[in-house]
């Protein structure tokens, strides 16, 4: 969307019936400051108006002054203008307006051109993250035994994959390291002495059974090796850890001379590598975001740095008192700088609407319920026009209804709208500068807009 700026000149104008209770003024700008027109007359109504009928005077910026002769308004100094009889013959409809050649002044107003294309719309939510659900590994033994030794002892410990967490006495343990060495023995003294082969495979077998057993309780080929090396079943074993990751859970206040049974959990270790965030997406936002969405992640204890994250799931009911639905993000920490309980920011933006009519959003004037932009015509005529409104993201409005693309628009930042002029649609009156070298006035084209 490029906004071009054009020297324009627009005085005084009120635009003010479009509006209804607004009425807007256009103002000329001058290195003193901004400059009402003042020499402005009302479009005679019809040329046989009764005479008889009082006139009053009023300003167009502050129409609850009401006088009854000419003059300046005492709030602004603004020249006083003749009121229009309100009467029936005053219609709603849209109305050009002819800025008047005779004042004017250059005044740069930005416009810009109706365009045509995709509208992002940025959702940007909250969220905390915890532990990735699907990585969290329980550490237990599947045999009873004593802890004697623990080497990880913390909550919030790291561990690594293989590393040492503690020394058990198992006398089951023992006992099958002792039956192991036997059948060994028993099949390298069969080995030695010749015996059938059919015996020495029974014996091997017997072996292979010992040490699948070993297997089972999670006794590593490295400890077997070394049991047959030193020929003894220690008293001890060592237990490692089954993953990388954080103590984020530890059965007891002390791990030592903890009594283990089969499937206890011991502890728990959380991998961090990715984690999950929990963030609220709002009703409005939900149709917009989906399983597989890609977000982005920032974090107060990181300005600057940005993770990329992906919706997993959703909560499957929305929270009655937020109206919010809960997403499972994961997030890749690959460095393990984020940590679980810390506040993120998510965000993501989607592409709204893809094939909208665009306008910056600051172009329409806002009148209760009604929405109204300024259309430049060719000729110098400047349309105030009703339009309906759609999506509105990053800047930009969509219009459903009331513009075409490639039609120009004026941005209203120019456009000073004055509170007290919403009090009356008294005064919401269209001012024409009046000039003998005028051409005849054209009929005005009638517009007609759908009201919702």
């Amino acid at each position: 969307m490029k906004l071009r700026t054009i020297p324009l000149i627009l005085l005084g104008v009120v635009l003010g019936a479009v509006l209804g209770t607004i009425a807007v003024a256009v103002v000329a700008y001058n290195p003193a400051g901004w400059a009402w027109l003042e020499e402005t007359q009302p479009t005679p109504e019809t040329a046989s108006a009764p005479v008889e009928e009082q006139t009053f005077y009023t300003c167009g910026m502050h129409p609850n002054v009401n006088r009854t002769e000419p003059g300046n308004c005492p709030i602004c100094g603004m020249k006083l203008v003749p009121k229009k009889p309100s009467g029936p013959q005053q219609d709603e409809s849209d109305t050009d307006v002819r800025v008047a050649p005779g004042f004017l002044q250059n005044f740069a107003v930005r416009t810009a051109v109706v365009d045509r294309g995709a509208l992002p719309v940025a959702i940007r939510t909250v969220g905390v993250l915890a532990h990735n659900e699907e990585k969290l590994v329980s550490v237990n033994t599947k045999f009873e035994g004593w802890i004697e030794t623990a080497h990880v002892n913390n909550v919030g410990e790291s561990v690594a994959r293989g590393d040492v967490l503690f020394d058990i006495y198992s006398p089951q343990l023992v006992t099958t390291q002792r039956e192991y060495l036997a059948a060994m023995a028993y099949v390298r003294q069969l080995e030695a002495s010749d015996a059938y082969p059919d015996a020495i495979e029974r014996a091997k077998s017997l072996l292979e059974a010992a040490r699948e057993r070993l297997h089972y309780w999670d006794i590593t080929e490295a400890q077997i090796d070394a049991l047959e090396r030193s020929g003894s079943a220690p008293r001890t074993i060592r237990f490692f850890s089954p993953a990388s990751g954080f103590v984020v859970e530890k059965m007891g206040d002390s791990l030592e001379g903890m009594r283990l049974q089969p499937g206890m959990t011991v502890l728990k270790i959380a991998d961090h590598s990715t984690l999950w965030a929990q963030a609220e997406f709002f009703e409005s936002d939900l149709r917009h975001v989906r399983e597989g969405s890609e977000v982005r992640v920032e974090v107060d204890a990181f300005p600057g740095r940005r993770w990329s994250g992906r919706i997993l799931f959703f909560r499957s009911a929305v929270d009655p008192e937020t109206r919010a639905l809960t997403a499972f993000v994961e997030v890749d920490n690959a460095d393990l700088s984020l940590r679980p309980m810390m506040y993120v920011d998510v965000s993501l933006t989607v592409e709204g609407a893809s094939d909208a009519v665009l306008i910056p959003a600051e172009a329409v004037l806002h009148s209760g319920e009604r929405s109204v932009v300024i259309v430049e015509k060719d000729d110098g005529l400047f349309e105030p026009r009703e339009v309906s409104l759609g999506l509105a993201a990053e800047g930009l409005q969509e219009i459903t209804e009331g513009l075409s693309p490639g039609e120009t628009v004026v941005v209203s930042s120019q456009f000073l709208i004055d509170s007290e002029s919403n009090l009356k649609a008294a005064t919401a009156q269209l001012l024409r500068g009046d000039e003998p070298d005028d051409e005849p006035d054209e009929p005005m084209p009638q517009h007609h807009h759908h009201h919702h």
